[in-house]
């Protein structure tokens, strides 16, 4: 393909990673709440429950609580890396590749990790719709930031 055809897709597809990792924070801050206001109370005269877990989230299954950490650290670092991807759609050269690429590939394979809890989670059922469409989300994630990945490295030419 030609040098400017892609831009506009690695555009969309920014602007879409972006938008679905703030959702994936949202969600996954709305779980992380929950779960501080409705795990354990510890303190004076109460004893840690038999199978205390420090990742312990009252609704979901067991993969929830690790499902939940590294969606949140997954959308961090995809919102960081979009913000590195803006700069290098709005110069389009070889010199602001390296940054969003490496950016991209990083957020990329955080992604991937959220996705195989995400996979667990869906395989140990019990969840609720939040949870759901934060599974769906990082699945839907795994694919369009490979697709970004590819996109932005197909035409970025020299100065």
């Amino acid at each position: 393909m030609a040098d400017g055809q892609l831009k506009p897709v690695a555009s969309l597809l920014l602007v879409l990673n972006f938008c679905m990792y703030v959702i994936v924070l949202g969600i996954g801050g709305w779980a992380m709440n929950f779960a501080i206001d409705h795990g354990f109370i510890l303190g004076p005269g109460f004893n840690l429950p038999a199978h205390f877990s420090p990742i312990y989230f009252p609704m979901g299954n067991a993969a929830t609580g690790f499902f939940v950490v590294f969606a949140l650290i997954s959308g961090v670092v995809g919102v960081a890396s979009a913000l590195s991807g803006f700069n290098h759609i709005r110069y389009w050269n070889i010199d602001s590749l390296q940054a969003a690429a490496s950016a991209a590939i990083i957020a990329w394979g955080f992604t991937l990790l959220a996705t195989g809890f995400a996979w667990k989670e869906i395989e140990l059922e019990l969840r609720n719709a939040r949870l759901i469409t934060m599974e769906a989300f990082l699945i839907i994630l795994s694919f369009t930031q490979l697709v970004y990945i590819a996109a932005i490295h197909g035409t970025s030419t020299r100065r």
